[in-house]
This record gives C-alpha cells, structure tokens and sequence, in this order.
C-alpha cells in the first residue's frame, strides 16, 4: 500500500489508551458487558483468525528451523504457550504483592514501584509487538488490518481496565503514556526494520497465547461477576464476521 493506512488504526489504539479512564460506565462490579463482549471478541480473532495464520505460516518455520531440531521446528504453538505462561506469571507476582501489603495494612508497597514498572515494561513490549504486527498487515488486504485492528482496539479497552485496578494513579500518571509510547514505536519501527518472515510468525504467535491470558484473567475472577452470556455474545458475533468474510 502506498498510503500508509494503518496509521489510522495506530492513532485509534493510542487515543483508547489515552481516554480509557474516562469511560466510567464500563468499571464497577457486576463487570460491564461491554468488557466481557470486548474480551470474546478479541479471543474469537485469535482462534479463528490469527492462529489459522500460524498455522500457514508453521512450513516456513519448520523449513527455516529444521537445523535447530524436530522439536522447535514443530512447535510453533511453543511462542503461544510461552506468551500466556509470562503474563500469568506477571499477573501472580503483581496479585501476590498486593495482597501482601493489604494485609499488613500498607498503603504503599514499598516495592510497588519495581512491580509496577516490571509490569508496564512487559505490557509495553507486548504493544510494541502488536503495533509492528498492524504495520505489517499493510502487506495485505485493508480487511484483514481491519479486522485485526478492531480486535486488539477492544483488547486494549479490556488490559486497559486490568492496569487500572492494579496501579491506581501510577498508571494513570505514567503507565497509559509508557503503552501509547511503545504501540507508536513498534508501528514506527515497521518502516526501518523488516523482521524475516519467521521471527514475525514467532511474534504474533507469542501475542496471541498473551491474549487469550490476559483476556480470561480479567473474566474469571469470581468477585468481578463477570457476563458470560456478554462473553458468549462477542465471542459468537465476531466469529461469524470472520467466517462469513
């Protein structure tokens, strides 16, 4: 594509992170079924539109792999897998520290600031990833960027709200800045650096396992009482989208 048209999906990601504390209407408890359809929506993309890819894409990595060992040649899925176990190892470590300090009545966590930027860090990498992956769907067609777009847009609504609940005024002082930052440089580093083609299949397969965690963490929690029927819904609907196109 001459024009660069991924910008406007960059700008719509940076605007969500930007003004996601403002949309009050979507916190309390029960959780706001917007949040829960926004968590379907995002999981049905990654089964049934991003893994498909990996799926095409796993004879390039086993043909570029092959001297490694039949294991990782293979295993494609292992990036999904290794991309869910470290943010469900962030998100215990994040949810233990907190606990501990609530329980011995602690306002401030006196190692709350190497958490929180351990935190936002490993959150910032993983939209430094999905902005290089949006700028990489300009080789394709404008619906499939838009497809993408819209599910990661919802998936950021949903993170968006977990970071909230963890840091408080730290991620809206800093956190949200640091997250526009990275997405920006990750698109921006699309027009200077060309990932072959395997470490891009790698890359959206470690995005897709962070997904699926980070989306079924917000929604399990039984306090949060979240709607599963809302889950249903944006699951089904999107599902439908992308098998009907």
């Amino acid at each position: 594509m001459e024009d660069h048209v991924s910008l406007w999906p960059i700008l719509a990601m940076a605007i969500i992170h930007f003004f996601a504390n403002k949309l009050r209407f979507l916190g309390g408890v029960p959780r706001s079924i917007w949040l829960s359809a926004a968590g379907g929506v995002s999981v049905a993309y990654v089964f049934l539109h991003l893994f498909p890819e990996l799926g095409e894409g796993q004879e390039h990595v086993e043909r570029v792999l092959s001297r490694v060992g039949s294991f990782l040649s293979h295993h494609v899925y292992l990036m999904a897998l290794i991309g869910l176990v470290i943010f469900y190892g962030l998100e215990r470590m994040v949810v233990e520290n907190r606990y501990k300090y609530q329980k011995k009545k602690e306002e401030e966590p006196r190692h709350g600031h190497g958490i929180f930027w351990l935190h936002i860090g490993s959150f910032a990498l993983y939209n430094a990833l999905i902005g290089y992956i949006l700028y990489q769907r300009e080789e394709g067609s404008v619906q499939n960027m838009l497809l993408f777009s819209v599910a990661m847009a919802l998936h950021f609504i949903v993170n968006d709200f977990g970071l909230q609940e963890h840091h408080q005024e730290s991620y809206r002082r800093v956190g949200r800045w640091v997250l526009v930052a990275a997405l920006v440089a990750g698109w921006a580093t699309g027009f200077v650096v060309e990932l072959p083609e395997t470490l891009v299949v790698l890359v959206m397969a470690f995005v897709g396992g962070g997904v699926i965690l980070n989306v079924l963490k917000e929604e399990l929690p039984e306090e949060r009482e979240s709607r599963y029927w809302a889950f249903l819904l944006g699951a089904g609907l999107y599902s439908v989208l992308l098998l009907a196109l």
